[in-house]
């Protein structure tokens, strides 16, 4: 009986592989549409497509895990489209809000520091994905703030501005905006722990609560969304002192287990070594006088 011929492998790639990829596409072309909103000073829609990005952006590794379509193309089409969604967008909004009108130059100078932070953390997440010593991560931490959450706080003034229907005039000062800039630079790229969602456990009697205040939060966005996006970037900030509190009783935590680690048995020690004949003596053979 002669055995059926191996199925040949059919050439292209999986419909499952595309569909991660089309949401990531989704993702960038949200962010691009955001800067187009912003050059026709539209604050709303720049704002509400950048935060359609960072829906798409939650998505798309779910999507693909869910449909097995992880691929390393994926994972650097995604890098891409953060640089531009949560980097090269909120930059270029808040330089056109008021950068620009309070300092060409100087303006300038602070939105390329956020969109050249975003993309040096993109970088080094994706130099270091591979390796496996990574403190923060198998703690249940990440490494300063997650590029969309830098993309909120950046575009925080502009929410609070816009929740108050323009009646925060101070908000719309280019030093505010300038040294807000820099601060959320500094967020993205630093080495502080900060709170990894994906990690977080709630204990059993507190779920029923976690899904209350979710869908109130949901209710919140539609009826109230820039009050509501500006609360959540609020307490989010106000996490991270006590997310690098936690981070810092895990160190002393994992520092205490490995001294308290009983030390390996050493190896037992060699023989002594036979004592060396003095050189030019040679031994007399028996029986030789």
């Amino acid at each position: 009986m002669s055995l059926a011929p191996r199925e040949r492998e059919r050439p292209g790639i999986p419909l499952r592989a595309v569909i991660p990829n089309a949401v990531t596409a989704l993702a960038l072309c949200s962010g691009l549409s955001g800067i187009r909103f912003a050059i026709t000073a539209e604050w709303d829609k720049a704002l509400m497509f950048v935060g359609i990005a960072a829906v798409l952006d939650g998505l798309d590794g779910r999507i693909a895990r869910l449909l097995r379509g992880q691929s390393r193309f994926g994972a650097e089409l995604d890098s891409l489209s953060d640089v531009v969604a949560f980097g090269v967008a909120p930059a270029l909004i808040a330089y056109l809000w008021i950068l620009r009108a309070w300092n060409p130059a100087y303006g300038w100078i602070f939105a390329l520091a956020y969109a050249v932070g975003m993309a040096l953390r993109l970088a080094r997440f994706n130099a270091r994905i591979d390796v496996e010593d990574q403190p923060h991560k198998s703690a249940g931490f990440l490494t300063g703030a997650p590029a969309p959450a830098g993309a909120g706080i950046m575009l925080l003034p502009i929410m609070l501005w816009l929740a108050s229907d323009g009646q925060w005039a101070w908000l719309r000062d280019g030093r505010i905006m300038a040294g807000w800039a820099a601060l959320s630079a500094f967020l993205i790229v630093s080495s502080i722990a900060t709170f990894s969602m994906g990690a977080l456990r709630l204990k059993r009697d507190l779920r029923f609560a976690a899904v209350v205040i979710i869908a109130m939060i949901g209710v919140a966005l539609v009826s109230a969304p820039w009050e509501t996006l500006s609360g959540v970037v609020i307490v989010y900030l106000a996490s991270i002192p006590f997310s690098i509190m936690r981070y810092a009783a895990v160190k002393r935590r994992r520092v205490r287990q490995a001294a308290a680690e009983p030390a390996l048995p050493l190896s037992p020690p060699l023989p002594p070594a036979p004592p060396r004949r003095p050189a030019g003596r040679r031994r007399s053979p028996p029986g030789s006088p």
